[in-house]
């Protein structure tokens, strides 16, 4: 597979300390970003065992 139709994952832009405003909203800047973190872990794993040629250093 040719590493221009399967991009590496790009991590989530974390939130900046001022973007929570600490009232319980339902859909907190903190838990949408460890969602997306989460799922940048997940997509970045299948990445990497999609390009075993690629060396570890370079796949994180």
């Amino acid at each position: 597979m040719n590493d221009q139709n399967d991009p590496k994952p790009e991590p989530p832009v974390s939130p900046a300390p001022g973007d929570c405003c600490h009232s319980g909203c339902t859909y907190c800047v903190e838990d949408l970003y460890q969602e997306a973190l989460d799922k940048y872990r997940e997509d970045l794993k299948a990445w990497q065992q999609r390009h075993p040629d690629i060396p570890p250093n370079e796949r994180v």
